[in-house]
């Protein structure tokens, strides 16, 4: 803000040329912005809207969207890598991860492989008629260690090192889960004295996943939690959770005592963290003999918001009980003042390291997507998008309730059978002018330098007095940069707001408003 200009006739002139983000709060000061449609901080500190998007595809009923090497989502009951379907999956809300060249799907408990194109099941599961029988280890005879059926082909189920569940033995000892050490035709075989022998019986051997609510990887290990349950995977192997075998590699599980059920689980500073509402959870640690929980009483995610987590600015951003909040790490600080007394709920969030973008659902179930700026601690907000899933993969993906899976509009390079979206509708309403004097005053002119792209159009409106009343001042068109001076016919306020309303691409360089000082304010008799 420059500083006023006083003339000699009582007159002063107000010039703004930075103009700052959202803030919907009474407090508001001359500049910054009560509400707004699409706008952007990319020209800050110029006002100017978004950049128009790109439509990649069209989902029937969207499910869910992640990236990692390559763009994945689920269309209805289809997974599908880069467009094309790979597999079938249940008509529900996914959560994604990926291990190595392992795409993560849950609550499936299903796999997609990048390098193969197999996509499976995590789980694994056999049932039949067999034998616990003594047998071979390492070419050595060895008894109670193995178990028989004809034609079982084990290898088409289950691999050495998997840990399997034996359930239906006759003999309560022989069902267990135990970690298998060799298969060779129809012999599933394991260490020496590992069961009672028995003759032929129906059993069914299984590799099992746990059930997880949410899923992250870190350090080669699969992290996930459920109720107060936090499960890792054996190290570099989705497959197995339940390998206890007192190595390094090993699978590792544990509860947590305090209250609630953990709402979200993301990888952070080479730890994986695990949210509750009202509790942060870190696992120190690099092999299960060292693995340490370590929990504080902080603001976690909300529940409902499992998905709002995203890494922006080398910083974790997401929806709390109390709002937007900042995590490095330690205690998350509340980035939520713009917000005013605004409560949201149900948030979806994405980054693409610089910017982190948040869908939530206000309390009248009205969704709006929000953009907060690292290097300007801004807010912005743009439309009514409600996000299913944001995706970084070279480029921003977001994929909206109706289907339209979107890519951003600041792209460096959109794929050639992409649509462009038409002329962004935007608005700036800005908050309460006062210009620094509480008596009345009159507004005889406003002053703005802009500039239009070519068919772009912006109208100007004041509000005198919160009266509820938009008064039209001019429509501006033209294909240059240029400065309009609009004269507005006086009238005497305590306060006045200024709103634009544009289509297209637009710049607002500079705001001058000229202004006369009118009498001081006197309370009407007969009011309190």
């Amino acid at each position: 803000m420059l500083p006023e200009m006083l003339y000699s006739d009582g007159i002063t002139k107000a010039t703004q040329t930075q103009f700052r983000g959202y803030n919907h709060n009474l407090y508001a000061q001359d500049g910054e912005l009560w509400d707004m449609k699409n706008l952007t901080s990319d020209l800050a500190p110029l006002l100017s809207p978004r950049r128009p998007r790109y439509l990649i595809e069209t989902l029937t009923k969207p499910n869910g969207l992640y990236a990692n090497d390559g763009l994945y989502w689920v269309d209805g009951t289809g997974f599908y890598a880069d467009g094309e379907k790979k597999g079938d999956v249940t008509d529900d809300r996914k959560i994604f991860t990926g291990i190595g060249a392992y795409i993560i799907i849950l609550p499936d408990k299903a796999y997609y492989n990048k390098l193969t194109g197999e996509f499976g099941s995590l789980e694994a599961s056999w049932s039949g008629t067999a034998s616990f029988q003594d047998g071979t280890y390492a070419g050595e005879e060895a008894e109670g260690n193995t178990i028989y059926s004809s034609g079982a082909d084990w290898a088409s189920k289950f691999k050495v090192g998997d840990a399997v569940t034996i359930a239906g033995a006759a003999t309560e000892s022989n069902n267990k889960t135990i970690i298998v050490r060799e298969i060779e035709g129809d012999y599933l075989r394991f260490y020496e004295n590992s069961f009672t022998v028995e003759s032929d019986q129906s059993l069914t051997v299984s590799r099992d996943v746990p059930d997880m609510d949410f899923i992250c990887e870190n350090e080669n290990r699969l992290w996930g939690c459920k109720g107060d349950s936090i499960f890792a995977s054996k190290l570099g192997d989705p497959f197995n959770w339940n390998v206890f075998d007192g190595l390094s590699t090993d699978s590792y599980a544990v509860d947590v005592g305090s209250s609630g059920d953990f709402t979200a689980c993301v990888s952070y500073l080479g730890y994986p963290v695990m949210f509750k509402e009202e509790h942060i959870y870190k696992v120190y640690g690099d092999k299960p003999s060292n693995f340490q929980v370590m929990g504080s009483a902080s603001l976690g995610v909300e529940k409902g918001s499992h998905l709002s987590p995203a890494i922006a600015g080398e910083t974790l951003y997401y929806l709390s009980r109390v709002g937007i909040v900042a995590y490095t790490g330690g205690i998350p600080q509340s980035i939520a003042a713009p917000f005013g007394t605004d409560r949201y709920r149900n948030a979806v969030g994405g980054s693409d390291g610089v910017k982190y973008y948040v869908s939530m659902e206000d309390m009248e179930g009205i969704f709006s997507l929000f953009v907060f700026d690292t290097r300007l601690n801004q807010w912005h907000k743009e439309d009514s998008l409600e996000a299913v899933g944001f995706a970084w993969n070279t480029e921003l993906y977001f994929l909206s309730a109706d289907g339209k899976l979107w890519m951003n509009g600041n792209a460096r390079e959109a794929p050639e059978d992409a649509v462009k979206e038409g002329p962004v509708e935007s608005m700036a309403e800005f908050g309460d002018f006062v210009e620094g004097n509480p008596n009345k005053k009159g507004t005889g002119k406003l002053q703005l330098r802009m500039e239009l792209d070519a068919g772009a159009s912006v109208k100007i409106e004041m509000e005198f007095d919160s009266d509820g009343v938009w008064r039209p001042v001019d429509t501006l068109t033209t294909t240059v940069k240029r400065s309009f001076y609009l004269p507005i016919i006086p009238r005497r306020s305590d306060h006045f707001k200024i709103r634009l309303t544009g289509t297209g691409g637009w710049r607002l360089y500079s705001l001058v408003r000229e202004n006369y000082i009118g009498s001081e304010l006197k309370s009407q008799p007969g009011r309190q």
